[in-house]
């Protein structure tokens, strides 16, 4: 008889901190497994906490009431060995992976490699393991790692091949980001091949913050080819039968393994590695499988990849955080447009309500485009104008403005006026504040303290412009809901005749690829110029990039989607005296 392992990869959205919510999906997601008849069911890493919990690991009830969780998920393990990420507490606090069997804890694995750069601060909390374990479970020799364990080449992962495993189940929270996803592929196709193993990479999936997790989990055979991949950005449990006599085969045929193998009875680090006995229940004969996966889903497009990863932030932001519905300011223009489109598609028209403020220089055009958009998306849009407001506003400051001409100042009353609307509707009825800058604005600081950046999420703050304009055709590709003028007039604040973003800040066209180089790719004036800009726009914009940290941080969170996005992952100092140009 062929030897074979059903295996079970149960996709799960946690919410951070929620230790009862996330245990009892645990648990379903177990009995959904047996129902397959799984021999394995494994979980995303810190699964039990979700991920990141940041500092609510220094609460010592926090650590005891996820170990209790831990407790309880392994009373619902007979006939099913479990895999389930937690932290673990022992001599000191552990990234840890827990292997369940028959209502026991049979080991906890800890992650060796630890994080710290970018969003990840593991190393603030989480001291490193250094066992790689290899289970003897159902006949088939498995090895367990976490995340960013399967990174590196000499990693468990290869200690754990030359030790015999056959299968690497490796978890993950790996955050979602739009240049990642086939350099990620990439690799963990090489690792299977390279250890000649059956790789099983899960990662979780759902919004946390800033945060964006693609969930994307995917098996990889002996030869480095997809088996079965779960969707991105949505719960699933993806079950496959594992050919395990297929990696002995493929092993026959590499003679360098042997070599290794060897070798790696007279290093040291085989001390690291420990053979730990499960269960030899043999896999015996099961039903097929019907929902088997052979091969990969349908793979999105760049922009469809990260519209979803907006919706899904959006979405568990909102509701994660108890609230119900959204409220944003509409202007007619495309920022707000697409923030609109992303919120209807995240918790429905009917708890989305727009908010249109038009100013003595607001457009006709403005008006329409709100009105078309509203009907478009089947939204509520109230329209509360500000002209009156701003009257008073400008009364009342005459005297203490004396001699002063009318500047930036007037203008930005304007939107903060709009601000306080804002944050009056969602205090007077409950719905959380979207606010609709883009991160090119946020950038150069084309933004407005207690204005425009009033609210308490910033659904596209790491989109660029031009990206936002590529996101709303695409969108409109589905349905056409933003209104074509809104996709080819000249982009306006409208807070003062005739007033256009250009007036401001270089060509979006132009600013977009200078904050690329200079946030996420580090590069100097002297780089950036030689891209073909002058150099005095580069200046212009770096000074601005600078001189805006100080708004940045007042700003509320937003969903991150690039390389490098402002907050957690882009970290400067407002007090600053370096200039590099």
């Amino acid at each position: 008889m062929v030897k074979t392992l059903r295996l079970a990869l149960a996709q799960i959205n946690p919410t951070v901190g929620s230790i009862k919510r996330n245990s009892e999906k645990i648990i379903s997601f177990i009995e959904d497994a047996r129902r397959h008849s799984a021999d394995i069911v494994a979980f995303p890493e810190l699964c039990i906490t979700g991920y990141p919990p940041e500092d609510l690991l220094l609460k010592p009830s926090f650590l005891k009431d996820n170990i209790k969780a831990l407790d309880e998920i392994k009373r619902h393990t007979n006939d099913i060995t479990a895999v389930v990420g937690f932290a673990d507490k022992q001599d000191d606090i552990y990234n840890a992976a827990a292997l369940l069997y028959n209502h026991q804890i049979i080991d906890i694995y800890h992650k060796i490699f630890l994080p710290n750069y970018g969003v990840f601060d593991e190393l603030r909390y989480f001291q490193s393991g250094t066992l790689s374990p290899v289970y003897e479970i159902a006949g088939c020799l498995v090895g367990l790692n976490i995340c960013e364990d399967i990174w590196y080449p000499d990693g468990p992962a290869y200690k754990q091949s030359l030790a015999g495993a056959e299968l690497i189940i490796n978890i993950n929270a790996s955050p979602y980001g739009f240049n990642k996803s086939k350099a990620k592929d990439t690799m963990l196709s090489a690792r299977a091949f390279d250890n000649r193993i059956i790789l099983a990479y899960l990662n979780t999936v759902g919004g946390q913050d800033e945060l964006v997790f693609d969930g994307g989990s995917t098996v990889y055979d002996s030869t480095g080819e997809v088996l079965a991949r779960a969707g991105s950005f949505t719960e699933e449990l993806i079950v496959v039968d594992l050919d395990m006599e297929g990696v002995f085969v493929s092993r026959l045929h590499d003679p360098r393994r042997r070599q290794k193998v060897k070798a790696l009875c007279h290093n040291e680090c085989h001390n690291e590695i420990k053979r730990v006995f499960v269960c030899d229940r043999a896999p015996g004969e099961k039903s097929p499988l019907k929902l088997i996966k052979r091969m990969p889903v349908r793979q999105m497009d760049r922009y469809e990849e990260i519209y979803n990863a907006l919706v899904l932030g959006t979405r568990d932001y909102v509701t994660k955080n108890g609230f119900k519905s959204v409220v944003i300011g509409l202007s007619g223009g495309i920022d707000s447009s697409i923030v609109a489109c992303i919120a209807v598609d995240a918790i429905g028209p009917e708890n989305v309500r727009g908010i249109f403020m038009p100013s003595p220089y607001t457009s006709q055009d403005s008006r329409e485009d709100v009105c078309e958009l509203s009907e478009n998306l089947k939204i509520r849009t109230t329209e509360i104008p500000i002209a009156g407001i701003f009257s008073t506003y400008l009364g009342e400051l005459t005297a203490a403005f004396d001699g002063k001409a009318a500047d930036t100042t007037e203008e930005n009353l304007q939107a903060r006026i709009r601000g306080n609307i804002l944050m009056a509707m969602s205090n007077k009825f409950g719905p959380l504040v979207l606010t609709t800058g883009n991160k090119s604005e946020m950038s150069a600081g084309y933004a407005t303290l207690y204005g425009d950046m009033a609210g308490g999420f910033a659904v596209i703050k790491d989109v660029p412009k031009m990206m936002v304009y590529k996101l709303s055709r695409w969108r409109n590709s589905v349905a056409a809901v933003i209104p074509e003028r809104v996709l080819t007039k000249a982009p306006t604040a409208e807070l003062r005749p005739n007033q256009k973003d250009s007036d401001s800040l270089p060509p979006y066209e132009i600013l977009d690829i200078i904050i690329e180089s200079y946030v996420e790719k580090e590069m100097g004036l002297e780089e950036i110029t030689a891209l073909g800009i002058d150099e005095l726009t580069v200046r212009k914009a770096l000074s601005l990039i600078d001189g805006s940290e100080y708004k940045r941080r007042q700003s509320p969170p937003g969903i991150k989607i690039t390389g490098r996005a402002f907050g957690k992952d882009r970290r400067f100092p407002i007090t600053n005296g370096y200039r590099g140009f």
